[in-house]
């Protein structure tokens, strides 16, 4: 953890089991934490994701022939997202992207980054690139003055992220176009490392002797990964691991978009990929839900049954959070074919499906 204080609270401490262990759960007043990255900006230490290095030549080819994304002609100081995939086409590993020019970064979840790196190393053969874990380390700026944060560091205004549209099904040839899905926007850091523009702020990737004096720098207030979670849930972003079983297709929580290319030619999982965006049928798609008669301490855990009204199971839940708007809400992947005014029951709470 690169921001600790006399009021931090891990996220061990209250849930040794938790994907988030490694990291702070809150700094004293999580609701306040919330609103500090709403509306103005909160920097949050993200550290407990590994961060990967893949140096090489051959590094972003290579990349494009095992990765659901277009990654191949990538320029320098941009980044995007992509997905490993079972040869059935279920998600296996999701990664944040960033390249620099000679080194392709990739952060992804707690607990992933050891897998992830076998995988690649399996997969190398006699190309030049050298996957190794690094020792960096990730923070996030997070909120509407993001931008005024980085400037302190003397660094340009970061482009907004451009996501392209997903094509319609049986889509002509040549319209999702020969470059990734997703790009953000990136720049070197004067200390050393890079920022990288994201949808909810801008991603620091830190060398450990930039961190301390990075976050100096920044003078921005911390915020704990319960503020950050509930924002992401109520973005309605899934995460890999926590929102995610061991069947979930890209398409069944929203992944399309920033993480597939679906005309980039072979790699492992396509076939599914493309069948079930041409049939239009993903058996289950991902929902918010607000939760109705619960209490903070009974949030539900993830893996948590999703029930209808005959009792009978129509899902789970992924994330649930408190969110200092909403209330009690959850991210949930249901059948497809469950109405969107359907009653709903989460252990004890009735829980209905957020349309807007």
């Amino acid at each position: 953890m690169i921001l600790t204080s006399g009021t931090s609270v891990a996220v061990a401490d209250l849930a040794p089991e938790d994907l988030d262990a490694g990291g702070v759960a809150h700094y004293g007043d999580p609701v306040r934490e919330q609103r500090l990255l709403a509306t103005e900006v909160g920097l949050v230490d993200r550290s407990n994701r590994p961060v990967i290095a893949v140096p090489g030549e051959d590094r972003l080819s290579w990349l494009h022939s095992l990765t659901t994304q277009h990654v191949s002609g990538l320029a320098p100081l941009s980044g995007t997202e992509l997905l490993l995939l079972s040869p059935n086409g279920h998600l296996e590993h999701h990664a944040v992207v960033l390249d620099d020019g000679t080194t392709t970064w990739l952060d992804t979840e707690p607990g992933q980054g050891d897998s992830l790196v076998d995988f690649l190393n399996r997969m190398r053969f006699l190309l030049r690139v050298e996957p190794a874990r690094s020792d960096w380390v990730l923070a996030s700026l997070v909120g509407p003055r993001a931008d005024e944060a980085i400037a302190k560091l003397g660094v340009r205004t970061l482009a907004a992220p451009r996501v392209a549209a997903v094509p319609e099904a049986k889509f002509a040839t040549g319209a999702a176009g020969a470059v990734a899905t997703t790009i953000y926007d990136a720049a070197a850091l004067p200390s050393g490392g890079y920022a990288r523009r994201m949808s909810y702020g801008i991603d620091l990737l830190l060398p450990p002797e930039a961190a301390n004096a990075t976050v100096a720098a920044l003078d921005v207030p911390p915020a704990g990964l319960w503020a950050f979670e509930a924002l992401r849930v109520a973005d309605r972003r899934a995460r890999l691991g926590r929102d995610t079983d061991h069947r979930t297709l890209p398409a069944e929580v929203d992944l399309l978009a920033p993480a597939v290319h679906l005309e980039k030619g072979c790699y492992r999982g396509q076939e599914t990929v493309a069948r079930v965006h041409h049939l239009g049928r993903p058996p289950r798609r991902l929902v918010l839900l607000h939760l109705d008669g619960i209490t903070t301490d009974e949030l539900p855990a993830p893996g948590t049954p999703v029930t209808g009204a005959d009792g009978r199971a129509v899902g789970y839940v992924g994330t649930a959070v408190r969110h200092y708007e909403l209330g009690q809400i959850a991210l949930a992947v249901i059948k497809k074919n469950v109405p969107d005014d359907a009653v709903l029951q989460v252990g004890p709470s009735t829980a209905a499906i957020d349309v807007d």
